[in-house]
């Protein structure tokens, strides 16, 4: 009786030590987490875990589901660069207005194939019915031997949410379950429980949120108007959560693991123009009658308050009725002063789409074809040559202005040196991701991130919080609110 000799995996790409000790404690576990800090390689040790399985015959399946930024980065560069050439396998992305090549292309997934089929999907598709409708079919089709990964986790955080729940439908179907982020919590500890029961049902100990919730959080009732409400005021047994975790995960940092280039932080400050100041401060009295009057109670409605007022600071505004105000800014003027002062490439941020089309506009009258820009409206099909463009050392590429809801996951930026913040995300998780494109393996040289800041205002509120680790987006207080608003800008 002859007995079928085992196969060897075979590196495509050398791992990191780290890399390794996560993929051995992986191994065969039907539910993992690689809680692996950006740029520390966790796409890769995931091909690699994926790899493995497939050689040894016990998977034949991989649903990726990835933020729409940067699903397709899998399909284009990811698999390609990590998966073995020695394991057969093929690729098929997930398009929502698919045209008639995609959807043969997503048809495919019909067709038998002998060897490793992956399909990858961005998780926006699991809010919609068609998205909800195609998991299922491929968690009943290929889940007895089947791997569902879950690329930046944190975007199943909130338990409430549509995607979150029709995920957790389906997930518990594949043999294999694998959750990917570099900062599993970014607003509070309870970020952890939707991405662990995608893993395993209680797989913390609990079988409800609630009773996770009344374990680990310290909970006040909080009165406003006629509505009462539970507010998470602290949190308790850390510790033991913390162990909880650790069962089912492999953490690390980049300060543990890789020798990288330091980083520094520096602020440009930019005055006022005389239109500036007297919108900010028409914009900032508003608000604060607000405030005073009662209207301003939730913390979305403070900071849309908040958001005009970046808005005004970074050159536009939005009105009521949705018309756009073009506002006198020195901003741009500031950015190619940076330039002037910078050699290399570099890599410009700003969560306004104004503002990209602005700079693209400004810097490409002094830089012709040097200028790249990658946000909402930039083409999937574009996106990747952008990338692979401006991480050639030899491109005439110099300059990558982006999104950094869009462009600020998954993506490698490692050519630049200098990060711009031209307007900063209220997000902390948003900033941290965008921050790791470029400081990440591969990169060889510092990194110095400049803020753009305009004194006594919203600016240096945003870029405080985000530097201490404090999510604006999560909560904030009327009595916070009413205090930076009483802050009164100065033209200079």
């Amino acid at each position: 009786m002859s007995v079928k000799k085992k196969r060897k995996y075979i590196f495509k790409t050398k791992p990191y030590k780290h890399q390794k000790d996560a993929m051995e404690m992986a191994g065969d576990r039907t539910a993992f987490a690689f809680f692996m800090e950006m740029g520390t390689g966790k796409s890769k040790t995931l091909l690699d875990n994926l790899g493995t399985l497939a050689v040894e015959d016990k998977c034949n399946f991989a649903l990726i589901i990835a933020p729409k930024g940067v699903y397709r980065n899998w399909v284009t560069k990811e698999i390609p660069e990590h998966l073995p050439e020695d394991i057969p396998y093929r690729t098929i992305r997930w398009v929502a207005g698919a045209n008639k090549k995609q959807k043969e292309e997503m048809q495919s997934v019909k067709d038998d194939f002998d060897g490793l089929t992956i399909f990858v999907m961005n998780v926006e598709a699991f809010s919609t019915a068609k998205g909800q409708a195609a998991g299922k079919w491929l968690a009943q089709r290929f889940g007895s031997k089947g791997m569902i990964v879950i690329d930046e986790s944190t975007t199943i955080k909130n338990h409430q949410a549509k995607r979150t729940k029709a995920l957790l439908k389906i997930a518990h179907e594949f043999k294999y379950r694998r959750a990917l982020t570099g900062s599993p919590v970014t607003r509070s500890p309870m970020d952890l429980y939707s991405q662990a029961e995608f893993l395993a049902p209680s797989l913390l100990g609990f079988d409800s949120f609630y009773a996770y919730q009344n374990h680990f959080a310290i909970l006040h009732r909080r009165s406003m108007g006629s509505h009462t409400f539970q507010e998470i005021v602290g949190f308790r047994n850390l510790e033991e959560l913390s162990y909880r975790v650790n069962q089912f995960s492999f953490r690390v940092l980049k300060k543990d693991c890789l020798d990288l280039p330091d980083k520094s932080y520096t602020m440009r400050y930019v005055s006022m123009t005389e239109q500036q100041l007297k919108m900010y401060n028409e914009i900032r009295h508003e608000a604060l009658t607000m405030l005073d009057n009662g209207e301003l109670i939730t913390t979305q409605n403070i900071m849309t308050q908040m958001l005009r007022l970046q808005q005004v600071l970074s050159g536009h505004l939005t009105t009521d009725n949705g018309d756009l105000v073009q506002v006198d800014t020195k901003r741009i003027q500031a950015v190619l002063d940076i330039i002037d002062e910078t050699e290399g490439k570099v890599l410009i941020w700003s969560r306004f789409r104004n503002d990209i089309q602005q700079l693209q506009e400004s810097l490409s009258k002094k830089f012709p074809n040097q200028v790249a820009c990658y946000y909402g409206s930039t083409p999937d099909s574009e996106r990747q040559d952008i990338v692979t463009e401006f991480q050639d050392p030899d491109s005439r590429l110099r300059f990558f202005i982006g999104n950094p809801q869009t462009a600020g996951y998954g993506l490698t930026l490692t050519e630049a040196n200098t990060v711009i913040y031209y307007a900063n995300d209220f997000n902390l998780e948003t900033r941290i991701q965008s921050e790791d494109r470029c400081h990440r393996i591969g990169q060889k040289n510092p990194v110095t991130y400049i803020d753009l800041i305009t004194n006594d205002t919203i600016d240096e509120t945003i870029v405080k919080a985000l530097r201490n680790k404090i999510d604006l987006g999560a909560k904030v207080l009327k009595e916070e609110a009413r205090q930076w608003l009483k802050i009164t800008p100065s033209k200079y």
